[in-house]
């Protein structure tokens, strides 16, 4: 079966193109390249024996869309990672992320309409929470306004896909989640920011390694035991195979509904300086830091119950926080030789 993976030159997209591979999928990569490089390919077919099929391509051309999806109409899956992904960044340019997030969505969705049958993973994330008024969150917990533009394009892109599987052939699984961090066992791929990282491990692991001069802690006046924000952070392969599970489950024709949402995530919280002295207990390495003011479009606490996941995928987060930083300062280490 032959599986379109947009992004899928990006950190979580590499990782899931590896865990396809392994199960046996022939893989299709479409990426711009705005935010990785072609040397991923290499990495992927280090680890799998095969490099998949790549396209560079902005899915914000419709017309590209369009012909690609002339050239490749025995496509059976999309997993859909292509878009834009900082928080902070899409607070100071937000029609970038409209553009981007969203132009590229519909695009897919205009094509994959037209076929007799669709199976359709999305990317997606818990900020569609904003701050949630309970701990840990469900599926069920309700839309709160976004907090960034990041945020509401995601928020918009579920609507999109709702509306859409209602009157189309398409079958979609929404997948929301926590934050993603590490690499592979392998170190052949692994998380590759270009320029200032905007998210914490990488900015920490290149603290660690001497190419930032201290980590900016956002904010320790939250109201949280240690004052800094609390996050749910998952290893990135674990995280790759649930995308493979829910493409399995729509390719199975498994779903009971046209649109299921499932959350990922550990289940389990840890806040910024949790994860500062997770990395210095793997390194050995005192990292220097210092706490300024919060950023805008951040919110205190965000942590994933994932009973659904656990239960209706089958489906677990398998490594510990201390796993998943040790695999990143690996990585670090690696690409800095």
């Amino acid at each position: 079966m032959k599986i379109l993976v947009t992004g899928g030159l990006g950190f979580i997209g590499s990782h899931t193109v590896v865990e396809l591979q392994n199960e046996g999928y022939e893989v299709i990569v479409v990426d711009n390249l705005s935010n990785t490089t072609l040397d991923v390919l290499d990495g992927i077919q280090n680890i799998t024996g095969k490099v998949p099929a790549f396209e560079k391509l902005d899915l914000r051309e419709k017309d590209k869309v369009q012909d690609f999806f002339k050239r490749h109409h025995d496509i059976s899956g999309v997993i859909h990672f292509a878009a834009s992904k900082a928080v902070g960044e899409s607070v100071e340019n937000p029609l970038l992320y409209y553009e981007n997030n969203i132009n590229a969505l519909v695009y897919i969705l205009q094509e994959l309409q037209q076929k007799p049958e669709a199976n359709f993973i999305f990317s997606s994330s818990c900020t569609v929470y904003g701050q949630a008024e309970t701990m840990p969150i469900t599926e069920n917990a309700s839309i709160q306004t976004a907090m960034s533009p990041y945020g509401n394009t995601k928020q918009i892109g579920e609507e999109i896909i709702t509306d859409t599987v209602k009157v189309t052939n398409i079958n979609a699984i929404l997948l929301r989640y926590f934050n993603p961090i590490g690499a592979h066992p392998s170190t052949e791929i692994g998380e590759l920011p270009i320029g200032v990282p905007q998210n914490l491990v990488p900015f920490i692991t290149q603290t660690g390694f001497g190419l930032r001069k201290e980590l900016s802690v956002y904010g320790d006046d939250y109201p949280t035991p240690d004052g800094t924000a609390i996050r749910d952070y998952i290893h990135v392969v674990d995280l790759a195979k649930a995308h493979v599970i829910a493409l399995q489950r729509l390719l199975n024709k498994k779903n009971t509904s046209k649109v299921e949402i499932f959350n990922l995530g550990t289940g389990t919280g840890s806040s910024v300086l949790e994860v500062i002295h997770t990395f210095e207990k793997v390194s050995g390495k005192k990292l220097p830091y210092k706490i300024v003011g919060r950023r805008e479009g951040d919110i205190t606490s965000a942590y994933a119950n994932t009973d659904k996941a656990n239960d209706v995928l089958g489906w677990k987060a398998q490594s510990t926080l201390e796993e998943a930083m040790a695999s990143a300062w690996k990585w670090e280490q690696k690409i800095r030789k």
